[in-house]
């Protein structure tokens, strides 16, 4: 089956793949060739494919998934393959943000904060996946 990660910038991944697991808004789901069509809202995490037996890590922050016909697309406002992630980079960013969550005076919005928590682990999680 055929897998593109498309984001507003560019055409992430387009390959054939094995499997495909990621994290929608209503839970973590997993598709397998010949699988019924379906459309999920996807929450910020990681995707991983199975291509040749071996998996492959990519950060998905939101946005949508279909699936028809053996073809699935998702639609993402960013996106990383999970060996291009700076590692130090995602760290730092991720102490910056609980950091902030920490602050007790600090004025924030908390919805900001924990997803930039969620973006910084998921980006963490895709970089030690592979």
């Amino acid at each position: 089956m055929r897998l593109k990660i498309i984001t507003h910038e560019k055409l992430v991944f387009d390959e054939d793949v094995d499997e495909i697991y990621t994290k929608g808004t209503a839970g973590e789901f997993g598709i397998l060739p010949k699988h019924i069509p379906i459309m999920s809202a996807l929450d910020i995490g990681v995707t991983k494919v199975i291509q040749g037996g071996k998996p492959r890590y990519f950060t998905t922050m939101g946005g949508v998934l279909q699936f028809k016909d053996d073809e699935a697309i998702i639609l993402t406002p960013t996106a990383e393959d999970g060996k291009d992630i700076d590692v130090v980079r995602a760290k730092e960013a991720l102490a910056r943000a609980r950091e902030k969550l920490a602050e007790k005076d600090a004025e924030l919005d908390i919805k900001k904060t924990e997803a930039a928590v969620a973006r910084a682990l998921a980006r963490l999680k895709a970089t030690m996946s592979n």
